[in-house]
């Protein structure tokens, strides 16, 4: 898969490289960034490189990229988003942001960002985008609504954080769904 770059006025999307591995690092030790993702805990260094050094780029090769948020181009990392394949016309999405970028709705514009690129026919050509979460972890859902992803249910124990599986709340975005907030949603 090529390698492609994504911005909005106030967002830009390019693939973290190893200049960001500090800031991926010290962003990823936040302990809320901890408690609702899978990544490592305690994260390290060593974590950071692994993932710019050999996840990035195996995922790019493989119909799975991620992005590193910036708010200019030659910015610092505030968070990441990434789409993991799942077959050639779907795809889970997943991201983070650090404490300090929250709340200026920089995460809502990254996925519709990505969103807009999966599913156009130059882009990946997705026909289905799915969303998971661990169950409570209402900021990343808030954000998922407002793109438009459709609430479809709990799934017991579906997913596994670091040995331990937790209930996961999971949502669905198609190509034809309108981009507005829907209900349905856990309250």
């Amino acid at each position: 898969m090529f390698v492609v770059t994504l911005a909005a006025d106030t967002l830009w999307l390019s693939p973290p490289v190893v200049t960001d591995v500090d800031a991926i690092c010290a962003a990823c030790s936040d302990a809320s960034i901890a408690e609702w993702t899978t990544m490592p805990a305690p994260y390290a260094r060593s974590d950071a490189e692994q993932f710019v050094r050999q996840t990035v780029p195996s995922g790019w090769a493989d119909r799975s990229p991620t992005w590193a948020l910036r708010e200019h181009e030659t910015g610092p990392v505030l968070g990441m988003i990434g789409l993991m394949s799942r077959d050639m016309t779907a795809a889970e999405i997943g991201y983070w942001l650090s404490p300090a970028a929250r709340s200026r709705g920089l995460m809502t514009t990254a996925v519709n960002l990505v969103c807009d690129f999966a599913f156009r026919s130059d882009g990946m050509g997705l026909e289905r985008i799915e969303w998971r979460a661990f169950v409570g972890n209402r900021d990343s859902a808030a954000v998922a609504r407002k793109v438009g992803f459709r609430f479809e249910g709990v799934q017991r124990a579906g997913l596994m954080q670091r040995g331990v599986r937790r209930d996961s709340w999971v949502a669905g975005l198609l190509a034809d769904d309108p981009r507005e907030p829907a209900d349905g949603w856990p309250g």
